[in-house]
């Protein structure tokens, strides 16, 4: 079959003739106006093809970086830790050693489903993985090993068991106090009524904010917490929770980041300790999947649900679920950077270690940096929200969460638009680089009675840091209509 710049540069040349044989006696105007789309067409496509061709060779090159780096950190390991940490770029040899071995003794944690842990985590087909693969092909070499396979939960328990560490922080991770919370429960920032039974009104309700991959309580604390008005706060206690593995949240290294987990950290740490009945729920992002999730749990007891930007993507039929998601996310593009990042932090660990490593592990010495060159004249609370992390965490929740949950999202949102009596309001940046305005169209097909609303210059970060005053009006405005009646919380 010929290539797809081929059919480009052939559907190209049809253009360009059909132009001239079209342009021949049409008025000049016509002329003109026919040329200066077909040029824009040529320069969107000549684009499209250079993005493609830098990527291939951008990504070629991080492939072959991440086989040298999981190589020297293992050996780092061995030398800091005195023991190898695994990795998953050898996702079969677990598999079988543990199944040749027929170990019966590996623990599986109850928490834990076969669903939980996203075949993302092992099969990330590589361009080196590829062209080794031919290679192999081409001189007859004869191999049984598959590239992907089903995880059993055998090996959830043996993961789990392979990776408990208890609290130490690892030698590539921050030690600072913040980042190694030694709380069981999750970090809550609670604002409004402390004590509900000595209020007078008798619609104090409760709101959970849950934010987005790589961020923290701050992100709704410094930004739509402070334009709330009177009214609200004292009709309102508002719990911005900070994630399991981000902002000042444990970071436990034997995790793996799934979305039970965090559900259930939720439940403990707002739900059951501060006597949580009924709710409304804002998330972003990330967030919006753990909303659906809790949602789902409590259908009764969720009174609205405010998506800001979620990532829900319809799989095809026939598609890998997971696989498909990862994809979207992540399509292995440099441009726009947006997608370049997102595409380095999902397909490559060692490099999105390697980036941590310099980046979170000194999260200090960078705000430190920061004051110091701004004189101290500009609030540093974006750089808690984005570098107070671990790479396990930021790794295990993209993989186990936003791609791992792409074969439930579908089963969640039917649950909340038949059992749930709950509002629903989607909120979407127009300019969104990271997930397109379509994500939250398709969120509004699956449930009929969701309310979708796009900001035009907005993106995935502006529609919260940059909308503050206007986006807490309509989260106000939510709440108000909610659909049942509100109910007080006694404490």
């Amino acid at each position: 079959m010929p290539s797809a710049d081929l059919l480009n540069s052939l559907s190209y040349v049809v253009q360009t003739l059909a132009f001239k044989n079209a342009s021949q006696g049409h008025p000049a105007a016509d002329t003109e106006a026919m040329g200066a789309e077909l040029n824009k067409s040529s320069l969107s496509r000549a684009a499209g093809f250079l993005n493609s061709a830098v990527s291939f060779l951008v990504f070629l090159f991080l492939d072959v970086l991440d086989a040298i780096l999981c190589v020297a950190y293992k050996l780092a390991d061995y030398a800091m830790e005195t023991d190898s940490r695994p990795c998953y770029c050898s996702p079969e040899e677990v598999f079988l050693v543990s199944a040749a071995k027929g170990r019966t003794d590996v623990p599986v944690a109850a928490e834990l489903r076969l669903g939980d842990v996203s075949d993302t985590l092992y099969h990330r087909p590589s361009h080196v993985a590829e062209l080794a693969k031919k290679a192999a092909i081409a001189v007859g070499y004869k191999t049984s090993r598959s590239i992907g396979f089903t995880v059993s939960s055998d090996v959830t328990g043996a993961l789990k068991e392979k990776t408990g560490r208890g609290r130490r922080p690892l030698w590539s991770d921050c030690d600072c106090q913040t980042c190694n919370s030694p709380e069981s429960h999750l970090y809550v920032h609670v604002q409004g009524p402390t004590d509900t039974s000595t209020t007078t009104t008798t619609t104090t309700t409760d709101v959970i904010f849950i934010h987005g991959f790589i961020s923290s309580s701050a992100f709704w604390t410094e930004t739509v917490f402070p334009e709330f008005s009177d009214a609200t706060k004292s009709r309102h206690r508002m719990f911005a929770v900070d994630l399991l593995g981000f902002g000042r949240s444990p970071k436990p290294a034997d995790s793996l980041y799934t979305l039970r987990e965090q559900v259930d950290m939720i439940e403990k740490s707002i739900l059951k300790r501060h006597n949580v009945r009924s709710f409304h729920v804002v998330a972003h992002s990330m967030g919006c999947i753990v909303a659906l999730a809790l949602a789902v749990e409590h259908p009764e007891a969720v009174e609205s649900l405010a998506l800001i930007a979620p990532p829900y993507f319809p799989v095809p039929e026939g598609e890998k679920a997971a696989q498909f998601v990862m994809r979207q996310v992540a399509p292995k593009k440099v441009w726009p950077p947006v997608m370049f990042g997102a595409s380095v932090a999902c397909w490559y660990e060692h490099v999105g270690r390697t980036i941590c490593l310099f980046v979170c592990r000194n999260h200090r010495s960078w705000e430190f940096l920061f004051r110091l060159v701004t004189r101290n004249r500009i609030r540093t609370y974006m750089m808690d929200v984005f570098m107070c992390h671990t790479h396990r965490a930021a790794w295990h929740s993209l993989h186990n969460v936003i791609c791992g949950s792409a074969a439930t999202m579908e089963r969640y949102m039917d649950s909340v638009s038949r059992r749930s009596c709950c509002d629903v309001a989607v909120f979407h940046g127009g300019d969104d680089d990271v997930l397109p305005v379509d994500c939250s169209y398709a969120v509004g097909s699956r449930i009929p009675r969701a309310r979708v609303k796009v900001f035009q210059g907005k993106d995935h970060v502006t529609i919260v840091v940059g909308h503050r005053k206007a986006l807490a009006g309509e989260l106000e405005q939510v709440w108000r209509t909610a659909g049942r009646p509100t109910t007080g919380n006694p404490n």
